[in-house]
């Protein structure tokens, strides 16, 4: 009788195709993705989780990316350009159907293969496939992964993973409604294990479940505990985190104060260019890094270290002119050097407009310095961090100049007592222009780093001049320690409470409390001492 059943549904069958020209349908773990209907789309793709069919991965990557075809007369493809493989097999077709069809993905179906996904990298040989599959569910926490979870918890031997695994299974549970999701001890450790967790995820998770009324008094109340325990670490990460801003802003701003501090300190004057030479600076990266791209592309992740020197020589050349041309002929005479480098502060502006249009332009930054790292609740950026490293080097590169060499005894002699210097025979005008070209050099490379994290535009100056300059007054006229000190606590405190009061509100704080501190010492943080009539 069973022979006759199987004989009389094998002449059914070749009827079929007889009459339609159709294969008979294959019923497998891939035929839902050829129906075309959406709930059967996602059906299959869930079946293919936990199918252990050894093509699931690939065809899922496929249909990630669009690349997974499914003909009407039959049949399931990866299309590839003009290459075609069977999705079911793996093996090349030579000769592939007339008029396929992309399968077409919608949010649920997106959803269904994100979580399948994170389901086949659960099972992977990788531990960091593993984690980050775990980190996904962690996100989702869809209680239809919760059996996936606890599967991989029993079998998970990696320390970190297993970590990552029940913050996973802890946000899963406790997105589950109260009833049958488990006893009040379970959800509790749930809630522990979240709070330990710390984060905005977590923080939304456990506040639903401390508003929740279906809760257990006990949940409930763990939750409210963790929240607030949350909320507290979250403060304190972001107060942290702004710190760290101030002071890549401080740097910046120390790169920038340390020129004017020699001019003003060895000479005595108030550069009002001094901004415009950063943003030349800026544009001196730029123009370095498409000439690397055009002729050298292969140097192009290093062009931000060859602007460095380039820059350098570019600024201090431009300053010895300015003070050889312009400067020498004001000392002695402030409100006209002001004026006049106010001035010149506008032809480079409109200059640079001229050359480069009004519109910014975008520096690129290499490779190996974007991306950030967490420490903690706070993210470093590495172009952050390497310009505060910078910033430092710089410092350090400009105290053996004036400690070690020749130059910096004789600048450090003119700015102590001018007219002693230049009765022991220094050559003031000489130390004057050098030490006017150093200071531009130094505005360059303040334009090397700001590229980084700011826009380049012909008033890029503008935004830093005006910090720079109370940096230089705060912190004692011509002190490097005190540039140091004033930059960054200008950096650091306005960043500081920029989210409490706003932007405009800090500044005019950080203004006054710098006022208030001038009134009582008006030689700054720390005094240039000299041993003249004038000192």
């Amino acid at each position: 009788m069973d022979n006759f059943k199987r004989f009389c549904l094998g002449v059914a069958c070749c009827l079929a195709l007889a009459l339609t020209g159709m294969p008979p349908a294959r019923a497998d773990d891939f035929s839902g993705l050829e129906s075309g209907d959406f709930d059967q789309v996602c059906a299959s793709i869930t079946g293919l989780a936990g199918s252990g069919n050894p093509q699931a991965v690939t065809v899922l990557e496929a249909l990630e990316q669009h690349a997974l075809f499914f003909a009407p007369a039959g049949g399931l493809f990866i299309v590839h350009g003009q290459t075609y493989t069977d999705a079911r097999t793996g093996q090349a077709v030579a000769t592939p159907p007339d008029g396929v069809k992309p399968i077409k993905l919608n949010n649920r179906v997106r959803k269904a293969l994100a979580s399948a996904q994170a389901e086949l990298a659960l099972a992977s040989s990788q531990a960091q496939e593993r984690q980050k599959a775990a980190d996904l569910l962690y996100v989702r926490h869809d209680p239809a992964f919760l059996p996936a979870l606890d599967h991989a918890l029993a079998s998970e031997k990696n320390t970190q993973v297993h970590l990552h695994l029940l913050r996973a299974r802890a946000a899963t549970l406790l997105a589950q409604p109260a009833e049958g999701a488990g006893s009040v001890d379970a959800r509790i450790g749930a809630v522990k294990a979240l709070e330990s967790v710390g984060g905005l995820e977590a923080r939304g998770l456990l506040a639903a479940v401390a508003a929740a009324d279906v809760e257990a008094p006990g949940v409930r109340k763990a939750a409210a505990d963790a929240v607030a325990h949350i909320d507290w670490h979250l403060r304190v990460w972001n107060v942290l985190q702004n710190a760290f801003y101030g002071l890549s802003y401080g740097s910046v701003l120390l790169l920038a104060a340390t020129g004017l501090a020699i001019t003003f300190g060895v000479m005595g004057v108030i550069n009002m260019a001094h901004g415009e030479l950063m943003m030349i600076g800026a544009y001196v990266t730029w123009m370095v890094q498409q000439a690397i791209r055009g002729t050298v592309p292969a140097l192009e992740p290093v062009s931000i270290l060859v602007a460095i020197p380039v820059a350098f020589g570019v600024c201090g050349a431009l300053g010895v002119l300015i003070e050889r041309g312009l400067i020498r002929f004001l000392y002695g005479r402030p409100l006209e050097t002001l004026l006049a480098t106010w001035g010149l502060s506008l032809v480079l502006q409109q200059a640079v407009r001229s050359i480069f249009g009004p519109t910014n332009i975008a520096v690129q930054t290499p490779s190996w310095l974007s991306g950030s790292v967490s420490v903690g609740g706070m993210d470093i950026t590495l172009n952050r961090l390497a310009i505060l490293v910078f910033a430092f080097a710089v410092l350090g590169g400009l105290m053996l100049v004036l400690r070690r060499t020749a130059l910096g005894l004789e600048m450090r002699a003119v700015t102590q007592n001018r007219r002693m210097a230049a009765l022991m025979g220094i050559r003031t005008p000489r130390v004057d222009a050098l030490a006017f070209g150093l200071g531009a050099g130094l505005a360059g490379l303040a334009g090397v780093a700001v590229s980084q994290i700011d826009n380049v535009s012909p008033n890029l100056g503008q935004s830093y001049i005006i910090d720079s300059f109370m940096g230089v007054v705060f912190g004692g006229g011509g002190n490097l320690w005190g540039t140091l000190a004033a930059a960054m606590a200008l950096g650091m405190g306005g960043k500081v409470l920029e989210p409490t009061v706003g932007a405009v509100s800090a500044k005019i704080a950080i203004l006054v409390l710098v006022i208030l501190y001038i009134q009582r010492h008006p030689r700054g943080m720390f005094p240039v001492r000299g041993r003249g009539v004038e000192s």
